[in-house]
């Protein structure tokens, strides 16, 4: 019996009812067609899961019964915070999702010289609302029962700028420096990507002179998405849990 994972947004108590939300309920009733007696987990991003039973399942409203609480998070030991820069297409959704589930612990998306989306304050606020559902989406297949953080879109120069104890990694054709070959830190590596097109020569030299040391995936030149999963998992292999 396949058992579901399901994303809450609110506070989860053992020994109570739940009405699951609308995109839940949706996915319950109206994808998988679960009937009153089926079981489900349900998660909050709290770092713990909590098994349930339906006990209402129509077409618009979904009702559980929280069971048992369990403390079991796959939450990988090595932080990594991406910053991406922001990408036309499905390529950002791409990232989102799969940067999710190799274990990235923060996200940033970057503002920078070549990006190709330009939106207004309203409509970035709505995209930041369809990301985060493409990483709740991730956490649910992938196990996670901590979201990682997705930081606002803000300017590369800002996030260049910000304090930090990590490794500070950009992506640069040419380099000889390879991930692999890295020293590792316990407070991890803040990894920065650049957009379909790449960072420009003066970004690139902004952010080494902010600390980041230049890297490279090898002599060919990859996507953006591709450098960017790339590159954590190399990360991952290295230091983490991969």
């Amino acid at each position: 019996m396949r058992i579901p994972r399901l994303f809450h947004p609110d506070t989860i108590n053992v020994d109570e009812e739940l009405v699951l939300s609308s995109e839940a309920t949706h996915h319950v009733a109206n994808v998988l067609r679960l009937k009153a007696g089926h079981p489900v987990v349900i998660f909050n991003g709290d770092g713990s899961e909590y098994t349930a039973t339906i006990i209402v399942a129509e077409r618009r409203q979904v009702i559980v019964e929280i069971d048992a609480k369990l403390t079991l998070d796959p939450q990988s030991p090595l932080p990594i915070h991406l910053g991406q820069g922001v990408s036309k297409g499905d390529r950002m959704d791409i990232v989102l999702q799969k940067a999710t589930e190799l274990g990235v612990t923060h996200i940033t998306p970057l503002i920078t010289e070549r990006c190709a989306v330009k939106l207004d304050e309203k409509r970035w606020e709505k995209k930041q609302q369809q990301w985060q559902k493409i990483i709740q989406g991730a956490c649910e297949q992938s196990g996670r029962n901590t979201l990682p953080i997705l930081n606002p879109p803000c300017s590369l120069a800002s996030w260049l700028a910000e304090s930090t104890a990590q490794t500070r990694l950009v992506l640069s054709p040419g380099s000889q420096q390879k991930l692999s070959q890295l020293t590792a830190n316990s407070q991890g590596f803040r990894l920065l990507i650049g957009p379909e097109g790449g960072l420009s020569e003066s970004e690139v030299h902004q952010a080494e002179e902010t600390g980041f040391t230049g890297c490279s995936l090898g002599p060919r030149i990859l996507r953006t998405e591709t450098a960017a999963l790339a590159s954590v998992s190399v990360l991952q292999a290295t230091f983490g849990d991969l």
